[in-house]
């Protein structure tokens, strides 16, 4: 028996964990080159797989029967071997429904844009037909038939109220790109992006900063998992284990980033976080230092600020990638929208807040050497605090407190 998934390129797949918790088998990763796709399908040595990029259309010929569904979508996700003979199924199509209906994300009578021509862009073509959209474009790179450009969209289809992303793009490791920019589209009501590695990819991010409803592809992966154990198995399994598994995987690979100034605390407190909650701690300042070879400090006298910054910010992009992580950032990290942008596709920031009176200052921070020099140097970053924190904390208490507190707040804002 061997179970698993075939794709070119497996290293961001979270599909094993997913469904060796919603049944008892080992699930393998197998990347596969294209040359040895042909073998591989025709020695036939799996019980059952799945099939992501770039194989979900490339697969059929090797079927000998699929489904009615997946047929009329034309692209398979889902392979079983039964007795032999390879039946070729879609549980994209169930997932992406899923996904739209628990989000509560209405199509009908709505002009949508579908970014991508893939395997997965013709489930999601499928669903908006099926949930009765009034127009469906499909938005691809370059001219094709049966599509528009991004140039024809952003020209000629400004009015369009629902976007899907179904490409790669933005997907780990090359995480700061976007297909488009959501702000280029006025009457934008929701935005959906099928990528679930960011948890939440740049063009959601961009989408929330509008106050547009925005929701990643974590979900959709876990419902459509759920549907292919289904047909694996031959057994069902309640919608709510779905949601179950989310809000457990969310919670294990979320970084809880701690934001605030320098002598807040962060580091003191992110340790001891990671200690109570297993996980390991990153100081990027101390990555900085590292990466420099020198102090801050140093740093700052001999570089000036600017140049600091920018290693800041290559160290931020680096340390935004990982999962499960408790992150502590340095005062002026969030002066930077592009840095506040890679935080949150993995992460959540928790403001720190602490008396400027109570800060601690010193020779080791260039911009705070003193109380005074703390204090105006707090008014001036505030207003950047306020903008990227998703919850806050007063470190006013003792350590074990302000950490439940941290956590308390971590939890709220999952």
């Amino acid at each position: 028996m061997r179970y698993g998934l075939i794709g070119e390129k497996l290293g961001h797949s979270f599909s094993k964990e997913i469904h060796e918790s919603l049944a008892d088998y080992t699930y393998e990763l197998i990347p596969i080159a294209p040359e040895c796709l042909p073998a591989f399908l025709t020695h036939k040595n799996f019980s059952a797989l799945n099939v992501t990029i770039p194989y979900k259309e490339t697969v059929i010929p090797y079927l000998s029967e699929i489904a009615d569904s997946a047929k009329k979508i034309g692209a398979v996700n889902t392979i079983v071997n039964r007795n032999g003979k390879l039946i070729g199924f879609n549980t994209d199509y169930a997932g992406f429904r899923y996904l739209l209906e628990h989000h509560h994300i209405a199509l009908s009578g709505k002009k949508v844009l579908i970014l991508g021509k893939g395997g997965a862009a013709k489930a999601v073509s499928a669903v908006a037909e099926d949930l009765g959209a009034k127009e469906i474009l499909t938005v691809y790179y370059k001219p094709c038939p049966g599509t528009i450009t991004y140039e024809e969209a952003k020209k000629n289809h400004l009015d369009a109220q629902i976007i899907f992303n179904a490409t790669p793009i933005g997907m780990y490791p090359k995480t700061e790109s976007t297909p488009l920019h959501p702000a280029v589209f006025p009457h934008l009501e929701a935005v959906v992006d099928v990528i679930y590695n960011p948890l939440r990819p740049q063009f959601i991010i961009e989408a929330a900063k509008l106050g547009i409803p925005a929701v990643g592809g974590l979900e959709m992966l876990i419902a459509q998992a759920k549907y292919a154990v289904e047909i694996f198995t031959g057994t069902t399994i309640a919608d709510q284990k779905i949601d179950e598994i989310y809000q457990q995987m969310l919670l294990e690979r979320t970084n809880l980033v701690l934001i605030g100034m320098s002598g807040s605390g962060k580091t003191t407190l992110g340790k001891a976080l990671a200690e109570t909650l297993h996980r390991d701690f990153i100081d990027t300042d101390a990555v900085i230092t590292e990466k420099i070879g020198m102090t801050i400090a140093e740093y700052f006298r001999n570089y000036g600020e600017i140049a600091f910054r920018d290693i800041e910010s290559e160290v931020i992009a680096q340390v935004s990638k990982e999962t499960g992580k408790i992150i502590s950032t340095g005062g002026g990290a969030v002066l930077r929208d592009i840095n506040v942008d890679y935080l949150q596709q993995n992460g959540r920031l928790i403001w720190l807040k602490r008396a400027t009176a109570d800060l601690e200052t010193g020779e080791s921070r260039p911009l705070a050497q003193n109380a005074a020099a703390a204090a105006t140097l707090y008014e001036k970053r505030k207003p950047f605090y306020e903008k990227a924190a998703q919850a806050s904390i007063n470190n006013d208490d003792t350590l074990e407190k302000v950490c439940d507190g941290l956590l308390h707040a971590f939890h709220t804002i999952l």
